[in-house]
């Protein structure tokens, strides 16, 4: 049928047709609580046919307790003569229970006043909806009672949730972190152009997730190297719509102190190897003066009083990288992996 065929065919429909086959479901039942007509929608709400709705009464449809609810909301319509919109919980003929939303208002019937209704249903909305509050409550607990310290990062920059182990992290309120702009929180570290790299890459949905490290600054000024976790948040295909950041490990917070040469952290990974002064100037090529300097040196910048101590010290301040053998620094030829 041609489009001019079909135009001239629908005003000779009946309305009841499109209100029988519409998907919304609708109804009208008298001041008693009985069916004078229901579409199929509404009869498929409780698994059954209209044929078996029209005619019967509310308390054969529905369970008591509902059938109790129902008619004393026909009653409130018909006592106020206006329509009311509302959401409802409804018990199908299996037991189950489901979800719907919709308007009742009165209609007159002949010399009688009914009540008619219109419904959708919105149980998969409904349960969606649950299930969403179940995650993001369980992702609530899990950030604020594991002890790691973690935030969600926008985009933009700015921290939209951290956990409370990172703003213990930091030295600052968990209210002043939020909102806060995360790059204000790194500092200046050979390590933080991987990471700007890295971060693109997050944005820009060419990586899900990357392993890094970088400098954080806390309240006092003091600073600590971290190693991080980052994955991206968020469906688009494009653009991530935001990031989470997982420190993992973390070195002792100091005061900030002059940036170490590439030789002098080269000499502190041969010390912590169990090196000589002898054997670290013939392996970087130096005088043995030279390496009794930068020791001493060393030893001053990083206030450790003896060579056992320097290398605790250049592990606890994440100059050298934990976790690996033979030591090595924590930063050189260390590039952030990604997935």
């Amino acid at each position: 049928m041609d489009e001019t065929g079909l135009t001239s065919l629908l005003p000779h429909l009946p309305v009841s047709w499109f209100a029988d086959l519409a998907p919304a479901a609708a109804f009208i039942r008298d001041a008693d609580g009985r069916y004078l007509w229901a579409n199929h929608a509404y009869a498929h709400l409780y698994g059954t046919t209209r044929a078996r709705v029209i005619g019967r009464y509310v308390h054969d449809i529905d369970a008591p307790a509902d059938a109790e609810q129902v008619l004393a909301l026909d009653q409130e319509v018909l006592a106020r003569g206006k329509p009311v919109r509302h959401t409802l919980i409804y018990h199908r003929a299996d037991g189950t229970s489901g979800h719907a939303a919709g308007h009742r208002f009165p209609v007159r019937e002949g010399t009688r006043m009914c009540v008619a209704g219109i419904y959708i249903d919105i149980s998969d909305y409904t349960r969606a909806l649950q299930q969403r509050r179940e995650a993001e409550e369980s992702l609530c607990a899990l950030r604020d009672h594991s002890g790691l310290p973690c935030a969600q990062i926008s985009a933009g920059g700015r921290i939209l949730q951290a956990s409370a182990a990172a703003a213990e992290l930091l030295g600052t309120r968990l209210s002043d972190l939020v909102g806060r702009r995360a790059d204000t929180l790194l500092a200046p570290a050979p390590e933080l152009l991987a990471l700007r790299r890295g971060w693109h890459a997050l944005i820009g949905r060419r990586s899900r997730r990357i392993q890094t490290s970088a400098v954080l600054v806390d309240a006092r000024g003091r600073q600590r190297r971290a190693r991080l976790h980052l994955t991206t948040v968020g469906r688009s295909a494009e653009r991530a719509t935001s990031v989470w950041a997982l420190v993992t490990h973390q070195s002792l917070a100091h005061e900030v102190y002059p940036p170490l040469t590439a030789a002098q952290v080269r000499i502190l990974a041969l010390l912590a190897a169990g090196r000589s002064n002898a054997e670290i100037a013939a392996s970087l090529h130096l005088s043995r003066q030279t390496v009794d300097y930068h020791l001493s040196r060393l030893r001053d910048l990083l206030d450790a009083p003896t060579r056992c101590a320097l290398v605790a010290r250049a592990y606890v301040l994440g100059i050298l990288a934990p976790q690996t053998w033979p030591p090595r620094s924590a930063t050189a030829g260390h590039p952030h992996s990604a997935t």
